[in-house]
């Protein structure tokens, strides 16, 4: 059994990595960080506040574990739910509401009361309509086979806009709606316990503000409401992901640090866009400081910087890249076999592809065997070449988003190459 909250401690002071133990990683045990608040350390996290009129849960887990969470929850207590609060609409966060809907009514109580921010229900419904697509991400990122994206989600009960007020049980609940890896998240604070629910706005990794394969992330709001956050003097943080941090100067110094993170990017993208470089430029200039990134809590281990650095030119420049030949390009395809043929053959670029990877630019690597492999998308051979490249290429990232794509694509080519 874990103590999460030593475990939180000794990550804090740098005993342990999170590369050890990742901040998605579902540890499926309580801390009870007060007598009357408990802590899920789930894969997504879930928040408990028992009141006299029963427990606030501030989200309830993910599609896939959300029973695990409810039990490690009752080994806790089993006492009912009275209202739920949505940090947003990840299907991470928002599942399960329906066990403690039939723990109600076996008790012969009333359904839990959920709450989230007014665009919650737009994005579940957009979720409906691009299952699909969902379902081929998710798969691809996290090297789930069998994953299906969901259909089916408990839409909340009420929602607001800017901020709302809701007392349970004669208890006060802030709750805060700001701008981050998502446009309808929702921070919670309850003052009289000086918690502080950040949702997925601190996840002890470098922020998931640059997710490749999804929809658009918002730094600048972002690091304001870490701002906003770290003014309240919390006393324990619970956050999204991750484990609690528990002391007001070490909740402070997450938030501020978190905050200045995201602003360094912002600030620093801006200016090259504002000075007219392109997107290659930019990427290939700007790093985030090193400093943060050593931080426990800041580790590229989920989300990259350098993706944050592409969508914020998604948010403020659109798709257009600076590269006239970008604006209406040729087929991958017709490109490939252009260059395969001044290489001498999609073969001889193959094997340059694994000379390049032997000196160590896998970067370059990929693209060589990239064209290698559209200009002869048959060739068993490449397709050994290319899965050789794009493991090396996972085993060399820390981050999830990164090892996914290059996993995916290592198994794509191990398929064809029939290995």
């Amino acid at each position: 059994m874990t103590d999460v909250l030593d475990l939180a401690d000794r990550l804090w002071r740098g005993e342990v990595d999170t590369s050890e133990h990742h901040p998605l990683r579902h540890l499926g045990e309580i801390a009870v960080v007060r007598d009357d608040t408990g802590f899920v350390a789930s894969f997504a996290n879930v928040s408990a506040f028992d009141t006299p009129d029963g427990l606030l849960l501030v989200d309830t887990g993910s599609s896939l574990l959300s029973g695990a969470a409810r039990d490690t929850l009752r080994s806790w207590t089993d006492r009912s739910v009275h209202t739920v609060v949505y940090t947003h609409g990840h299907i991470d966060h928002c599942f399960g509401v329906e066990r403690y809907e039939e723990e109600n009514r076996e008790r012969r109580l009333s359904a839990p009361h959920v709450v989230a921010h007014a665009a919650v229900p737009a994005r579940f419904d957009r979720y409906k309509e691009t299952a699909g697509y969902n379902g081929a991400i998710n798969r691809r990122q996290f090297g789930i086979d069998s994953f299906e994206w969901p259909v089916d989600y408990r839409y909340p009960d009420e929602t607001y806009r800017d901020r709302l007020d809701i007392e349970v049980g004669g208890e006060h609940f802030e709750l805060h709606h700001a701008r981050g890896e998502t446009d309808d998240h929702t921070w919670v604070f309850v003052p009289g316990r000086r918690v502080l629910c950040t949702g997925d706005l601190f996840i002890w990794a470098s922020p998931n503000c640059g997710n490749p394969q999804k929809v658009q992330r918002y730094p600048k709001e972002w690091a304001a409401a870490l701002r906003t956050m770290a003014e309240l003097d919390a006393e324990t943080l619970l956050p999204g992901h991750g484990l609690p941090i528990v002391g007001a100067d070490r909740v402070h110094q997450a938030l501020t640090e978190t905050a200045a993170l995201l602003e360094h990017l912002f600030n620093e993208t801006l200016a090259m866009m504002n000075a007219g470089a392109t997107l290659d430029d930019i990427v290939h200039t700007v790093e985030a400081p090193s400093q943060l990134l050593e931080r426990p809590y800041l580790r590229p281990v989920y989300d990259e910087p350098e993706f944050i650095v592409r969508n914020l030119w998604r948010l403020y420049g659109g798709w257009y890249d600076g590269n006239p030949s970008r604006l209406k390009p040729a087929a991958d395809s017709a490109i490939a076999r252009e260059v395969a043929t001044l290489a001498g053959g999609a073969t001889a670029l193959a094997d340059r592809a694994r000379q390049v990877a032997e000196e160590g630019d896998l970067r370059l690597a990929a693209h060589l065997v990239e064209w290698a492999s559209a200009a002869a998308p048959d060739d068993a051979t490449i397709h050994e070449a290319r899965a050789n490249i794009y493991r090396c290429r996972r085993d060399s990232e820390s981050s999830t988003m990164s090892k996914g794509v290059f996993g995916a694509a290592a198994r794509e080519s191990k398929d064809k190459a029939g290995a």
